[in-house]
């Protein structure tokens, strides 16, 4: 541990949702590990996230993360009464009200930067305002999106070229232009608000205010690796000139299974019991399902997706909401499948050998969750930059395979339920043959280049460390 990098401090500010603050607490981790003093920034109710964490960190004489507390203002936004995470606040009207809180912490972040005088704020893409605060106290500001490249590199031809109007219908593909790989979309794989004329939105004000921001900011933090995207790396950097620090699979500092069982909430099911339940099976058996901790599945694809997976015979754990009604099908697949309502370890779950296939909704965190473990993927986009993650992962990378999802929606309509015999079909596919065996081959190669990258002298460490020094050399 170098003595002068004990002279940094760096802030990070992650937004209130679960997607967002527990790959920052992983970046909070890996900076505290080189012996750089690290405050997380929170509100109270999501300050328990952190702090069970760091405790069960700290009994592992892990290097201390400091916790710094935010009043949220709920109630004066026309919010529930102890609402402070996204995740609550999904729906028409209450999201933007959401944000419009979320902006009211900045006199607070500001009054913190002025007394502490980091030398770095790390602050979350949702907090466009950032940049600006920081440079009042000549603070650098690293943004972080929890995005990778391909993302940030697709979503920005999106804003320069607009090439969704090429297509003469909502269905028909258009291509982006000028990225490494022939990358096509349709219209419905984005917000109407993003393509459909007329009126400023309240998502278009965010998405060019994020853009703007950006643009201004010293730079990205980035939580993948250089040998999963090198193209868009080198894209990133020399066509679109931006800088940006790959330093990920963050997931990767989390090593015992008590930390990996502990990311984010506590998991609805003991460690233990899902140990057992995993070692009971073969190798590469069972298809582990998760669509993360914003979707909403609406009964009918509920249903849909019980009768693909009984139809497929296959072994699975599924991850359901607590509300979720699956009627008998629980007890039918008593013994073949195990259910978790709530939140699962999935990490833990990811990593165990007998995990064959990792049915997803290409968030981010899941997605480079699943490439750090080496499962193959069937794609099940929802929302935000989920449809791009889908082409990396089925089109770049070739280690997954598409469900057939069509479109982009906060709440699913019936129009657009995945049917029964395609899910069944994408589950065999993904499981059975040579195809799927050459999938599973390269999953694993891009599993050995992950950890590597986090070994000293990988990509990411080195990456991590010419941040550091680059910042330091800032501070004198």
């Amino acid at each position: 541990m170098d003595d002068k990098s004990q002279q940094l401090h760096i802030v990070l500010f992650p937004f209130m949702a679960h997607g967002h603050m527990i790959p920052t607490l992983d970046i909070a981790r890996l900076f505290a590990a080189r012996g750089v003093k690290t405050t997380l920034i929170t509100t109270p109710r999501n300050a328990p996230t952190f702090l069970t964490a760091i405790e069960k960190g700290n009994k592992s004489s892990a290097p201390t993360i400091n916790v710094e507390v935010f009043n949220f203002q709920a109630q004066a936004f026309g919010l529930p009464e102890g609402c402070e995470n996204l995740e609550q606040a999904l729906g028409p009207g209450i999201t933007d009200r959401f944000f419009k809180a979320a902006a009211m912490l900045r006199d607070q972040l500001e009054h913190f930067l002025e007394k502490t005088q980091p030398n770095c704020l790390v602050a979350d893409m949702f907090f466009p305002w950032a940049t600006d605060s920081a440079a009042k106290f000549n603070i650098p500001r690293l943004v972080f999106h929890g995005h990778c490249l391909f993302a940030l590199c697709a979503l920005e031809i999106i804003r320069l070229h607009e090439p969704y109007n090429n297509a003469s219908s909502d269905e028909e593909p258009f291509l982006l232009p000028h990225l490494p790989h022939e990358i096509e979309l349709t219209r419905l794989q984005f917000s109407e608000e993003l393509w459909k004329n007329g009126g400023d939105s309240d998502y278009k004000k965010r998405s060019k205010a994020i853009k703007e921001s950006e643009l201004k900011c010293y730079g990205v933090l980035v939580n993948s690796f250089y040998e999963l995207e090198p193209d868009y790396a080198e894209y990133f950097r020399k066509d679109l000139g931006r800088r940006a620090w790959n330093i990920g699979p963050v997931s990767l500092y989390n090593r015992s299974n008590e930390e990996k069982a502990q990311r984010g909430k506590q998991a609805s099911i003991d460690e233990h019991e899902c140990l057992k339940w995993l070692n009971s099976k073969k190798p590469n058996s069972v298809i582990y399902i998760c669509f993360g901790s914003t979707m909403h599945m609406i009964p009918s694809q509920l249903n849909e997706i019980a009768m693909g997976l009984e139809a497929s015979g296959k072994d699975f754990i599924w991850v359901v909401r607590n509300e979720d009604d699956l009627g008998e099908f629980e007890e039918r697949m008593e013994g073949k499948g195990l259910i978790i309502r709530g939140w699962a370890p999935q990490v833990l779950i990811l990593e165990h050998e007998v995990i064959g296939a990792f049915v997803t909704h290409c968030g981010w965190n899941s997605t480079i969750e699943g490439i750090a473990a080496g499962v193959p993927m069937v794609t099940w986009p929802v929302f935000a930059e989920q449809f791009l993650n889908e082409k990396l992962i089925t089109r770049v990378l070739r280690i997954g395979i598409p469900v057939g999802a069509k479109k982009w929606a906060f709440k699913p309509s019936e129009e657009y339920v995945v049917k029964k015999n395609d899910i069944q079909k994408a589950l065999r596919e993904i499981m059975e043959g040579n195809e799927a065996e050459e999938r599973r081959t390269r999953a694993k190669e891009y599993k050995e280049m992950a950890w590597k990258a986090l070994q000293e002298g990988g990509s990411s460490y080195s990456d991590l460390s010419a941040l550091i020094d680059e910042l330091r050399g800032l501070s004198t």
